[in-house]
């Protein structure tokens, strides 16, 4: 194995021990970040529907934020996926940070959700 499919591997293994722990029969708040920006979606995971999301590729949202790849960005995604989710009438959802620490953008938008409403 060279260097990036043993990363992958580790991911995928992360990515794995956190969704397992998440079987709540909740929805789910699913993240995903990448080097420039940011994604959110509430999951139900009983009927394998998006039930609201969000993201900074948004040009409705793009305004708002300078950029997605930072505090700042996730900050404002993570208010937008709380009033877009309490919309649809779901209060109570599950944190699925997949296979990232929850650390920076990660821990900004879950901050910014909770305030703004979601409860997890």
């Amino acid at each position: 194995m060279n260097g990036q499919e043993i990363i992958s591997t580790q991911r995928r293994r992360r990515q794995f021990r956190v969704r397992n722990r998440l079987k709540s029969g909740r929805p789910r708040l699913t993240v995903f970040r990448s080097g420039r920006h940011i994604y959110a979606q509430v999951i139900d995971d009983s009927t394998g529907r998006t039930l609201a999301a969000a993201s900074s590729l948004e040009v409705s949202l793009r305004g708002k934020l300078g950029s997605g790849g930072n505090k700042a960005g996730a900050e404002i995604i993570g208010r937008e996926i709380a009033t877009r989710a309490l919309a649809k009438g779901v209060k109570l959802v599950t944190y699925d940070r997949g296979s990232c620490r929850f650390h920076g953008r990660i821990a900004k938008l879950a901050e910014a959700a909770r305030a703004a409403g979601l409860e997890f």
